[in-house]
Parts: C-alpha cells; sequence; structure tokens
C-alpha cells in the first residue's frame, strides 16, 4: 500500500534530520540524495563541492523554475535523532530546512510530465557559514545553464508566506586600544574595557530603522553579539574586541552601509570589516512571483534577515523566499516542522509547476 502524501513527507523529513549535516559535513547528507534521486531514475549529476543538480537546469522553449535548498544544519542541540508526533517532525534542521529538501525531493520523484513549467533543483551546501563560505556563488558561476531560470524559489523557512528581498549582512571586528597598568592605579592607565563601553553604549543608542523598499517595510538594525578582553583581576586592560553585527535594507549599497557603520564605529576604536554580503532586491514585478503567492493562499513579507536570494541576486535571477519551515523554530532546541506545511508548501509549488502563470 503506497504511503499517504504527508506520511511520505514526514518520513522524508525525519530520515534527512537523522543523517548529521552541519556545515561543512554534508558529504553523506549529498551522497544520500543523489542516491535517492539515481534509485528513482531522475535527471540528476553530482555538480561538486557538496553540490546536486536535478531536473530541468537549463531554460528550453517554456519558463523554468530554480528550486534551491542548502544541506547543512546549524550544530546540534541534543535535538538528533529526531521523532515524529501527530503533527510534526521534531529534530535538528526540521524547520531550516530538512522539511524542505524533503518537498522538493517529493516534486523531484514525481511525474513532471504534464506541468507547464520545467523545474529544476539545486541542492547546496555550506549555507549557514554565510556567503563567504556557501557553496552556491560558486556553482553560479561554473554552471551558466541555471542563469536563464525565470525565478528561483528558494525555501528559506517562511511558514508558507513569501517572503521578498533580504537584508544584507555586515560582520566586523571592532577593537579599542588603551593602555594596561595595575588597577590600583588606574589613573596611570587607560582602560580599554571603558573606552569600549563608550563606544557601544553609542551604538545601542541608534534605534532600528524603518526603510520602505518596493512596497515593503524593511528594518535596519546594529548590535554588538561578542565581546572579549581583560587579563587579570588586578590588570587594567589594553585591548577589547567586539564583534559587530549590521543589517541593512535593500535599496542601499554594500559600500554605503560599510560606510555608515565607520562613521558611528571609527570615532571610538579600530572597525575591521570582515564580510558584508549585500543585501537582496525585491522582483515585484515577476508574474511568477504573483502566481506563486496565489498558489499559495501567501501573505508577502520583506524578508528581515539575509539568505541566499541576494546570491542568485547577484546573477541576474528574481529569487524569492519561500518553504515550510516556521522561522521561529528555526536553530532551536525543539526544532520542528508541520507536517500540515510541509503538504502545504508541496500543494503550492506542484499547482505553480502546473499551471505556470496563467
Amino acid at each position: 500500500m503506497t504511503a499517504s502524501l504527508p506520511d511520505r513527507l514526514a518520513a522524508r523529513t525525519l530520515e534527512l534530520v537523522d543523517i548529521p549535516s552541519q556545515s561543512g559535513d554534508e558529504a553523506a547528507i549529498g551522497s544520500h540524495v543523489l542516491s535517492l534521486l539515481q534509485d528513482a531514475g531522475a535527471q540528476v549529476r553530482d555538480a561538486g563541492d557538496t553540490c546536486i543538480l536535478a531536473g530541468t537546469t537549463t531554460r528550453g522553449d517554456r519558463p523554468l523554475i530554480l528550486l534551491a535548498g542548502h544541506l547543512d544544519t546549524v550544530p546540534a542541540q541534543s535535538n538528533i535523532p529526531g521523532r515524529i508526533d501527530a503533527d510534526a517532525v521534531h529534530g535538528l534542521g526540521a524547520a531550516d530546512m530538512l522539511g524542505s529538501l524533503a518537498v522538493m525531493l517529493e516534486l523531484a520523484l514525481g511525474d513532471r510530465s504534464g506541468d507547464a513549467i520545467d523545474c529544476g533543483f539545486v541542492f547546496f551546501g555550506r549555507e549557514e557559514l554565510g556567503q563567504a563560505d556557501s557553496a552556491l556563488t560558486p556553482l553560479l558561476e561554473r554552471e551558466p545553464g541555471l542563469l536563464g531560470a525565470d525565478l528561483v524559489v528558494m525555501m528559506e523557512p517562511t511558514a508558507n508566506d513569501l517572503h521578498l528581498g533580504c537584508l544584507g549582512n555586515i560582520n566586523a571586528t571592532w577593537t579599542f586600544r588603551g593602555r594596561s597598568g595595575h588597577s590600583a592605579r588606574p589613573w596611570l592607565a587607560d582602560n580599554a574595557i571603558h573606552r569600549a563601553a563608550a563606544g557601544i553604549c553609542e551604538l545601542a543608542a541608534h534605534p532600528a530603522v524603518a526603510h520602505e523598499f518596493a512596497g515593503l517595510t524593511f528594518t535596519e538594525v546594529m548590535s554588538v553579539t561578542t565581546i572579549s578582553g581583560g587579563m587579570a583581576a588586578n590588570v587594567i586592560p589594553d585591548t577589547v574586541t567586539a564583534h559587530v553585527n549590521h543589517r541593512y535594507a535593500p535599496g542601499t549599497s554594500a559600500a554605503a552601509a560599510a560606510a555608515h557603520l565607520h562613521g558611528i564605529c571609527d570615532m571610538h576604536g579600530e572597525l575591521l570589516i570582515t564580510s558584508n554580503a549585500p543585501s537582496g532586491p525585491v522582483p515585484k514585478d515577476n508574474p511568477l512571483v504573483a502566481e506563486l503567492a496565489r498558489a499559495a493562499g501567501a501573505a508577502t513579507q520583506p524578508k528581515q534577515a539575509w539568505t541566499p536570494v541576494a546570491e542568485f541576486a547577484f546573477v541576474g535571477l528574481d529569487a524569492v523566499n519561500f518553504g515550510p519551515g516556521d522561522p521561529a523554530h528555526a536553530h532551536t532546541r525543539d526544532e520542528h516542522v508541520s507536517i500540515a506545511a510541509l503538504v502545504h508548501a508541496h500543494d503550492a509549488l506542484a499547482t505553480l509547476l502546473a499551471t505556470g502563470a496563467g
């Protein structure tokens, strides 16, 4: 007896959860995905560097949609192996984004001969490490056929809403320097922790800024996320280092965002930008985006995060975020994805592929 769609999607998600796939260690899950598709006779190939391509990946006479998903997860939090209950699949990566991979595999293994739109499937690694380490950008450089797609659906967790665009993402180290000395005579020293406190307080005083772009409101924020310094209980420290994260909205260039952050930080310490992933634009005029929203019954929201839609946009591809995982459950100890959400995402994408843009 053939299992029902909900049962198949839940079982596939659990199967993927139970294969450790922390960023940089995607070989096992990549081999598993490749074997599943090969054994079923699907059109698939190993594209190298933890990347797998399946389905139609070069545009022909019909429109082409690419469904994209990353194979990796964040580190485990005692949430492997996973489990299934009546309503959800629980375990590492269930929401971000192994449930999405289960949906992709179900679609790739199905009969797509009656569809109005061609579909390709892009699986890649190291996304959780950020753009500088992701396997996606090099894949796009060596696979020019992918660049003819009419739309990319990046299956990030969106709770089956449609998240358009994405924030740019700057990471930087902020170093405060003083002069060491004995804590009994602090006037003879220059306390780097006190310098850091003044600078961090000024940065913290900058409010979040709402920024409208293409009819959507993104929120630009700056945060200090780590800080380290000091050497002993009776020594005034001469160096403190903080990590700064700045998220900036579409419409702001990477250079302008970097200059803005330097303008706030440089008077207090040495700011070194270690990565600057540009924001992703909003493909508001693409008819396939409107059709996906209709098929999913999806609300349209700004993506208040950085995602690989920016990497696709950099090479000229329209890309949106849409997936069954709930962002609120991603990266949590009790990470899980609703089985109903898996079915809904599958059915929405199947409808889009079957009907096209009218």
